[in-house]
């Protein structure tokens, strides 16, 4: 759909008269939103940055998706961001919403690229979307200083700039510049020619991963509990009910039943955090090489 199609037009023309939020009102929607599931807060608050979502979502439209489906992505994304939004941490929403925003269009544009998953992994999104860009500026260095680089000099200098292994640029080039086939195609005209699903390497976990993964998570929880055990009644309480519930509860709430102020909570389930922390780096790079 063109970028000046009726629809796109008219939210594009809602989203810019939408009010802009000052910090202080915008702090106040969230606490809204947050704590007490205001849906009139979160539209407000919603409403006011969608002029951000379309503004990223229009960078996009290089890569072939319709405008209009990048926007909805976009908002999904605006979406989670107001619902993760955590105000007492002092960031205005925009910043914290312009990751949310930009992961979301991501992951759309990289689904419906091709029938066959492009990439996850955070090098080979980075690949996906700058690989051509310092692709070009490379040439047009090389170009100036009248040198010629081959296919393989050109993806060396590419996966330096980017960050990323050699492999991964061999991998994504290919990708980017292939086309969806059958799996059950064969690989040559022979009648007993393999398919390419016969080549393909089970790249799930072996059993022995698998094994070792269970002894991790095992040891892991084990340290865990002891970390909860060092903390006194009323702290592994509250971080039971804060960060182990499958819907976390509010530091307003759990005030109301303790009979403390929300800000006295948060300082409990901070010198929590604190025990915690302390008694987790007896094991040093242990606890570390596991959550990594």
């Amino acid at each position: 759909m063109p970028l000046d199609a009726p629809e796109q037009h008219n939210m594009s023309r809602k989203a810019m008269r939408a009010e802009m939020l000052d910090a202080e009102t915008e702090r106040a929607l969230a606490y809204a939103w947050r704590d007490h599931r205001d849906e009139a807060a979160l539209h407000r608050l919603i409403t006011a940055y969608m002029r951000l979502a379309i503004s990223m979502a229009s960078k996009f439209r290089r890569y072939g998706a319709p405008v209009n489906d990048l926007i909805q992505e976009a908002g999904l994304g605006l979406m989670k961001a107001a619902d993760k939004f955590d105000p007492d941490r002092g960031v205005r929403f925009s910043t914290y919403a312009v990751w949310w925003i930009k992961a979301s269009i991501q992951e759309y544009v990289m689904r419906n690229w091709s029938m066959v998953r492009t990439g996850s992994t955070s090098s080979q999104k980075s690949l996906f979307f700058n690989m051509r860009r310092v692709q070009a500026r490379l040439e047009r260095e090389a170009m100036s200083k009248g040198e010629e680089l081959d296919g393989y000099q050109l993806r060396e200098l590419i996966a330096h700039e980017v960050g990323v292994p050699l492999r991964d640029v061999e991998m994504m080039q290919g990708r980017l510049a292939g086309s969806d086939f059958s799996l059950n195609a064969t690989q040559s005209t022979e009648d007993e020619g393999r398919q390419w699903l016969d080549t393909i390497i089970d790249e799930g976990p072996q059993a022995e991963e698998l094994v070792e993964q269970d002894h991790d998570r095992e040891a892991l929880r084990n340290w865990l509990n002891q970390a909860m055990a060092a903390l006194n009644e009323r702290e592994r309480f509250i971080v039971h009910e804060r960060k182990l519930r499958d819907v976390p509860r509010t530091l307003e709430s759990l005030g109301e039943e303790l009979k403390l102020s929300k800000e006295r909570v948060r300082q409990l389930e901070a010198a929590a955090f604190v025990k915690m922390r302390k008694h987790l780096e007896r094991h040093g790079s242990e606890v570390h090489n596991l959550l990594v």
